[in-house]
């Protein structure tokens, strides 16, 4: 039955709807007929009487200002139907207002409609967001109008040009519209009549009783029989039937469950993509227009949890919006009772989210995540988290485990492998095991969402797509508007009230992540455990995409590690050198915020690269004198140089033939470029350094594609079942072959610095410098090196390039011909600096006597704290239990084992010997040593 069907069938007296409602009480299409009257006899008396607001007027800016600023400007008069824009710019809208005297007692709502995220904005403080993607299309002016309070009032609505998932058309991704115009479609006081708000949301959760429990199901005849009871008593133009009505659907509600019923623990949850569709700046938004949202929620409904999965969602927000955030953050705290997540707040964007990408960052930067994250939570809250909360990422790692419990977190929580397009993964709550052997308790919500809408068929699909039944009996369910931002609304929760322990569904219940994983401690002893990554078939170009972000990345994490490793050393030096604590951090915070799982993988626009780039320009020089200018990378490199006048670049590609660039003496190289289409141009020299175990090829690319992959393979004489990629602090092995669908879905796998592919005796290892996607099949080797695609930037990749990779044979297994150090030895190459004097004497920092063991970081212990002493972390890359000495030359006074967030263990004091400290590890453990310094 077509919507205006059930116009027709339902514009008759009562008595033909009383008759066709009882029917046959078999006639399962009489569910269509509830909701036909509800359609057409509810719907419309949601709001009551209307008026007109006394002004409406506004202001345009390109600019993101706050509200003291914005109130200042000058407003002109505008009316509904009028059209805003370009994307990205902000229309700020003066309402004027006055309450009509007789709408005394009633709930008043201001009724906004409009294309564009808005906030509104009274007595200078925000109160409430709106986004009609986000079902939040009116603010409440008063509860119940009494006759002291201000009948008339001015509020404004700040109103970003763009939606909750950014300016695309056609299709999700589609890159933005620039040129994109926004219309306000409604703006007027209204009665809002919560007794049919409350009806309507009673028919709802029976008629989707009715509709989802199905035809086999007892409970679902009779919840479609009250409703048509509900119906026949009910006289829309009288409101003293709807006590009676209700009571009838309470009849149902009041029915409760059995103890053996399924538990779902439903937690309100907003996640906003720090960056993806919009910039990083209009992030900030969306994080205040829903927490303030999410606090006025919480007023309302003291049973609501909210889980605030980002740390920055407790800073104070930017400009006009800071007073009300500082003072409204302690009821965040007071309401949600939990703070969950491991993200990190910048201080350069005074309020972000990074929800990182689990595969691409080094083990480094993942350490650093984690102890930034728990380092503001222990200071602000007095606490640790015990969960890593990460809804949202493309795949994880198989050293998570250990950096998680090195790190003081035992439970974790994620759905995106829900996603994989070819396997499903086979269970919802299980013990998650990396290489080391580390053991997380960890769960994927069963409704495979992070975004639930709280409606009926979720909870029933969180229940019976539970993987682990009879072994667990609970269920996390997160329920809010997500990836653009929104979280819960006040229709979510009302529904959610109805199914707390309603027979025929399982029970609900507003619960917590420390509440839900300590039930599910309990059951811990019937879980299966699952050993290794936790691989996403799907979004594998990601690990191509954006090149320059990711040689970026890349290039940052060295940088920081020398950076760090140098200052460590110059610490020693007694009176000479300070520390650059907060200006590590700061770029520290610069690199983690660009490893958002957006970003990072480069499925992010256009406008975020360049925020992304900019960022990673900051560990540079630029120079300029009115004639020409020049920027200059961290090293003295020259990035480009232009005329300032004209904006002209002096650098041609040349295409050359195969030349011999260096004959030979240390290094010979060889020198040619190659046309690939009619656009692109790849040039390469292919370098041989004397005594260098690799062959080296230094290549810079000229891409002007479109939907085009650009790989390098290597085809090889080597056979073997499995090859062997770097992840983070480790390695791991991937079959060669095709035999199952879990081995043709990595058809495209992630590696870090190297991959190696070997057979009794011999092997074929590949190195690079940024590059992270990469493929063994057969006997063929492949680099991943760019993309074309074109949603959403389709400017990806597009530009010149320069990176280097480089193939090593070797003899026996890659970790005797030393394959991890020769990695090592291209991704962070030697850095000179002058002698004190010609007699300076030979000096060793550190050594480490194992070539198993590979020194990682050295820093100054808790930097941000400006702490005495260094922390050294060690990891055991070979995949054996081995036992090293560890010598170093500093003035050390004591040493002691800490963990990854660098709290020390004052019971594992390690004795200093005459060959150094004796550290054993097992497979792929990690290890942190904190160095007391003699002052």
């Amino acid at each position: 039955m077509n919507v205006s069907a059930m116009v027709n069938h339902w514009g008759k007296t009562k008595r033909d709807k009383a008759l066709a409602f009882v029917g046959r009480l078999g006639d399962r299409s009489s569910y269509l007929g509830v909701i036909g009257f509800i359609a057409c006899h509810l719907y419309c008396r949601l709001f009551g009487d209307t008026c007109p607001l006394v002004s409406l007027s506004c202001f345009q800016t390109p600019q993101r200002i706050p509200h003291d600023e914005a109130v200042r400007q000058e407003f002109r008069p505008t009316k509904v139907g009028d059209s805003f824009g370009p994307t990205w710019w902000t229309c700020w809208f003066k309402v004027e207002l006055s309450i009509p005297r007789e709408w005394a007692g009633k709930e008043v709502h201001l009724l906004w409609e409009s294309d564009g995220e808005g906030m509104v904005w009274r007595d200078a403080q925000p109160v409430q967001g709106l986004t009609k993607e986000g079902e939040k299309t009116s603010y409440i002016l008063t509860d119940g109008l009494k006759e002291a309070e201000p009948h008339s009032l001015t509020v404004y609505v700040e109103v970003a040009c763009n939606g909750l998932f950014g300016a695309g058309k056609g299709s999700l991704i589609a890159p933005p519209d620039p040129d994109k115009k926004f219309t306000l479609n409604k703006a007027e006081l209204v009665v809002f009549n919560r007794d049919v708000h409350e009806l309507l949301v009673d028919f709802e959760i029976l008629v989707d009783m009715a509709k989802v429990l199905g035809e086999e199901n007892q409970r679902s005849f009779q919840t479609l029989y009250v409703a048509n009871q509900m119906v026949n008593l009910l006289d829309v133009t009288d409101s003293c039937t709807f006590p009676a009505v209700r009571h009838l659907a309470s009849s149902i509600f009041s029915q409760k469950n059995g103890e053996s019923q399924h538990t779902i623990h439903a937690m309100g949850h907003c996640h906003i993509d720090s960056a993806w569709l919009w910039p990083y700046e209009e992030s900030i938004r969306k994080c205040a227009r829903s927490w303030v949202t999410v606090i006025r929620l919480m007023e309302k409904n003291p049973e609501f949890t909210f889980v605030c999965s980002q740390v920055s969602c407790h800073l104070p927000l930017p400009g006009g919006q800071q007073n009300s955030w500082s003072k409204d953050r302690r009821k965040v705290s007071a309401y949600s009772k939990e703070h969950v997540g491991q993200e990190i707040c910048t201080e350069f964007l005074r309020v972000a989210i990074v929800f990182q990408d689990g595969n691409l960052p080094s083990g480094e930067s993942m350490v650093r995540q984690f102890l930034q994250g728990q380092r503001f939570f222990q200071q602000q809250f007095g606490k640790l988290c015990s969960e890593f909360w990460l809804p949202d990422t493309f795949g994880y790692s198989a050293q998570l485990p250990q950096l998680m419990r090195g790190c003081g977190i035992r439970w974790f929580l994620t759905q995106k492998l829900s996603w994989s397009l070819v396997n499903t993964f086979p269970h919802s709550t299980f013990f998650w095991e990396g290489i080391d052997g580390s053991q997380v308790l960890t769960h994927f919500p069963p409704g495979n969402s992070y975004a639930l809408k709280g409606r009926v068929e979720e909870m029933l699909k969180t229940m019976n797509n539970n993987r682990d039944k009879g072994r667990v009996n609970h269920s996390a369910a997160l329920f809010g508007f997500g990836d653009g931002g929104g979280g819960p609304t006040q229709k979510m929760l009302d529904r959610l009230k109805r199914m707390s322990d309603t027979d025929g569904l399982p029970r609900v219940q507003m619960s917590t992540p420390d509440r839900f994983f300590s039930m599910l401690e309990k059951e811990k002893t019937q879980l299966f455990t699952w050993i290794g990554e936790l691989f996403l078939e799907l979004h594998n170009g990601t690990y191509t995409t954006q090149a320059q972000i990711k040689k970026g990345n890349r290039e940052c994490e060295r940088i920081l590690h020398d950076a760090e490793v140098l200052s460590s050393f110059a610490l020693t030096q007694k009176n000479t050198f300070q520390y650059p604590s907060i200006k590590l951090q700061h770029l520290w915070r610069l690199l983690l915020l660009n490893q958002f799982h957006d970003v990072l993988p480069g499925s992010c626009i256009q406008l975020v690269v360049e925020d992304a780039m900019r960022y990673y320009a900051d560990g540079s020089v630029t120079m300029e004198n009115g004639v020409i200018a020049a920027h200059l990378d961290s090293m003295g490199r020259v990035m480009s140089l232009r005329l300032v006048h004209s904006g002209r670049k002096p650098i041609t590609t040349l295409l050359k033939p195969l030349e011999i660039v260096l004959a030979g003496g240390l290094r010979g190289s060889v020198k040619f470029s190659l046309q690939i289409s009619e656009w692109s141009v790849i040039t390469q020299e292919v370098i041989l350094d004397a005594m260098c175990p690799y062959l080296r090829f230094l290549t810079q690319v000229d891409w002007n594609e479109a939907h085009r992959f650009l790989k390098v393979e290597f085809p090889l004489q080597v056979r073997s079942m499995n090859a062997t990629y770097e992840i983070q602090f480790g390695h791991l092995q991937r079959p060669t072959h095709w035999n199952t669908s879990w081995d043709w879905a990595r058809f495209e796998v992630w590696s870090h610095k190297w991959m190696d592919l070997s057979e009794h005796g011999f092997g074929v290892a590949l190195l690079n410098d940024c590059k992270y996607g990469a493929s063994v099949h057969k006997n063929v080797m492949s680099l991943s090196l760019l993309r074309a695609p074109k949603s959403p930037d389709p400017t990806a990749d597009i530009g010149p390039h320069e990176f280097t990779y480089a193939v090593m044979p070797h003899r026996g297994s890659f970790q005797e011909a030393g394959v991890i150090r020769y990695a090592y030895n291209l991704n962070f190459p030697l850095h000179t600096v002058p002698a004190v004097s010609a007699q300076c004497p030979a000096w060793s920092a550190f050594s480490v006597h194992s070539p198993a063991v590979v020194l990682e970081t050295v820093k100054q212990a808790r930097a941000e704290d400006r702490l005495d002493g260094l922390v050294v972390r060690l990891y055991e890359s070979h995949g054996s239990t081995v036992v090293t000495w560890l010598q170093t030359s500093l003035p050390v006074k004591e040493a002691i084992s800490c963990d990854l967030l660098e709290r020390p263990d004052p019971s594992s004091h390690l004795p200093l010997e005459e060959h150094g400290l004796k550290l054993s590890f097992t497979p792929f453990q990690v290890r942190s040593v904190l160095l007391i310094l003699r002052q």
